[in-house]
């Protein structure tokens, strides 16, 4: 039995240091985007998008992606993840957010961040207010073990009104892990940090082994016609 345990906690310690070497990856990929100026005005999103597709090719050689890449800008901030909207010129005075859902050697990575072009007051209390919101739901997180996925998106939710927005998503974040990670077909709630999912969300998957998530911090400003992003992993680090 003691054989059998550490062999489950070994996987386990395997699982936790792939995926956190997938999001360093994922960093270190967009420190690199804005070392090279990619995120600038008079480019198209589309275009940016292809530059980063290029440069992850690059720095890592990968060009497998587990969700759609995003770049969104201007009015595009407001739109949630399933919606394609069209594609944007990059303005001057401009924000705008990448949410990259790069595979690293079967591991899954997700991170989001948002950048400001210029000096707009409001745009950049949006790119600070979502990460402090990340870091203010992962502390809940932490400090509630028995926590569901629909108690998450609720203070997702009081959190945007605690600093001034409006949560612009449907989810607050959803399953992560070895590519392709856990799903159940036609079902868009119970692995999601969703209102409708009662998932506690420390549980284990059919495998036995503990779930990890990815956090999402989605604000608007639907008068400003503005909005930020924040994600990635929410059960490591």
């Amino acid at each position: 039995m003691a054989d059998e345990t550490r062999t489950v906690d070994a996987l386990e310690d395997e699982r936790v240091t792939e995926l956190l070497v997938a999001q360093n990856k994922a960093e270190r990929l967009f420190h690199e985007v804005e070392a090279r100026g990619l995120i600038r005005a008079s480019v198209t999103e589309s275009q940016i998008n292809q530059e980063i597709y290029d440069l992850a090719k690059e720095m890592y050689g990968i060009s497998t992606y587990w969700h759609k890449r995003i770049v969104r800008a201007g009015a595009n901030t407001l739109v949630p993840y399933a919606e394609n909207p069209p594609d944007l010129m990059i303005g001057e005075d401009d924000i705008l957010f990448l949410d990259l859902g790069p595979v690293f050697e079967e591991y899954e990575a997700d991170f989001g961040r948002t950048f400001v072009i210029g000096s707009d007051p409001l745009k950049l209390k949006m790119r600070e207010d979502v990460a402090q919101a990340f870091s203010d739901g992962k502390r809940y997180f932490k400090e509630n073990p028995d926590i569901t996925a629909d108690q998450l998106y609720a203070y997702a939710v009081s959190l945007a009104e605690k600093y001034g927005w409006e949560f612009g998503g449907p989810i607050a974040g959803h399953l992560i892990g070895q590519f392709p990670h856990e799903r159940i077909a036609e079902d868009k709630v119970t692995l999601y940090v969703h209102p409708k999912s009662t998932l506690r969300m420390r549980s284990t998957d059919d495998n036995g082994q503990l779930r990890h998530w990815i956090l999402e911090i989605h604000f608007v400003d639907r008068e400003h016609q503005i909005g930020g992003f924040f994600e990635e992993l929410l059960t490591v680090g």
